[in-house]
């Protein structure tokens, strides 16, 4: 069973991610990882904790000589802000630490502040911001960023683009080759695969910054290569297409998710919307005409692209606040400010790449199992000709 979890706070010492249940013999390469921590730093409308935190994984636990070795993986990204932090978030209690707090009595709407407050019964949201932070996705980049390493050992790929931001949208469907050139681009801008649009989008974030608001938008997860099978429709908690969609809505500021076309479908007849099924006896494989299923049916993949799209609100914390309550006086009071984003739907997308890679790698090893990545070779191997025999 692969598992994962993390922890660390927004401004503390550091974010920790463990990962338990990949095989031995995994190669890994710390380039790769801190490749994808790099991918969710970018893009235009970041705010200025992208300026100051380098973010760069150190694993501790779990890799020994560039390969995995069958234990749990252990791993720490250090957060740079934490130098300005030290008195504020002192593990240790001591004299005079409570004039040096900064407490957050002034919660925001559309953030854990005031939920969170309530329900662990503390008297201001501090403890409650540092923790619900998006900030904590970097360690779930990280663990994505190991996901798609074993995923790759057979020949498996997950890609993201923006093709929403605002009330802009990507007219057209991206070619899987567009994704491959823009996942291996230095130059992040708003991860949009089609030019125009891109300037467009760069004018409603504009036009947000100009004004002190902030925007939300649309990403798509397509996960490219995968074999027939993984997930199962027997029971309600193992059908694939509600394990991805959990894990997109997981992330912070994702208040939906959409698998194919789903929206779509729902406006259209049954005719007009499955995907019909062909065989090509020369390659000795079922195709379809269409993939609006999003290369998933009764829970399990078809062979397709996995196409997974979450959708993202704009963020809480705005330069011009809303109208809010003190915890305090409980006097009406404009919402707190802390440094922020106008526009994360470009990391959101590397963030979503993370999760669907995560659940993909667990769904993989449930369905072919193995302690070392040559016993799950095999079974991989073995099933495939069992397919191809079909």
């Amino acid at each position: 069973m692969l598992r994962f979890e993390t922890a660390g706070e927004s401004h503390g010492e550091c974010l920790v991610a463990t990962l338990t249940g990949l095989p031995a013999g995994i190669p890994v390469s710390l380039d790769v990882i801190n490749r994808e921590l790099w991918r969710r730093q970018q893009g235009y409308g970041r705010g200025g904790r992208m300026k100051i935190e380098a973010d760069r994984v150190e694993i501790v636990a779990g890799v020994r000589h560039s390969k995995t070795i069958g234990s749990p993986i252990a791993m720490i990204i250090q957060n740079k802000d934490w130098k300005n932090w030290t008195e504020v978030l002192p593990v240790e209690d001591a004299e005079g630490a409570e004039d040096k707090r900064k407490p957050v009595t002034r919660p925001r709407p559309g953030h854990a502040d005031l939920a969170g407050a309530i329900k662990y019964n503390l008297p201001e949201a501090r403890y409650i911001l540092e923790r619900a932070s998006a900030r904590e996705t970097t360690a779930r980049v990280a663990v994505g960023g190991l996901a798609k390493i074993f995923l790759g050992q057979f020949g498996i790929r997950v890609l993201s683009h923006v093709i929403g931001v605002g009330e802009v949208r990507l007219q057209r469907q991206a070619r899987w080759e567009e994704l491959v050139a823009l996942s291996e681009r230095d130059d992040v801008f708003l991860s949009c695969v089609d030019p125009e649009t891109e300037k467009q989008m760069k004018e409603v974030v504009d036009h947000t910054y100009r004004t002190g608001d902030t925007v939300g938008g649309v990403f798509e997860v397509v996960a490219h290569n995968l074999p027939v099978g993984l997930g199962s429709h027997i029971t309600w908690d193992s059908r694939l297409d509600g394990r991805l969609a959990q894990a997109i809505v997981s992330m912070q500021a994702v208040k939906g998710v959409e698998v194919g076309f789903a929206a779509e479908g729902a406006a259209s007849f049954g005719s007009k919307v499955q995907d019909t099924i062909h065989y090509n006896r020369e390659e000795r494989r079922f195709t379809r005409g269409a993939n609006r299923a999003g290369g998933l049916e009764g829970g399990m993949t078809n062979g397709q692209d996995v196409v997974v799209r979450g959708f993202l609100k704009p963020i809480s914390t705005l330069r011009r606040p809303l109208e809010s309550v003190d915890l305090v006086t409980r006097e009406p009071a404009l919402a707190a400010y802390e440094r922020s984003d106008v526009c994360v739907v470009p990391a959101a997308a590397v963030i979503g790449e993370a999760m669907v890679a995560i659940v993909l790698a667990q769904a993989f090893l449930e369905k072919f199992g193995g302690d070392s990545l040559d016993e799950t070779r095999r079974n991989f191997e073995g099933y495939q000709e069992q397919v191809k025999n079909f």
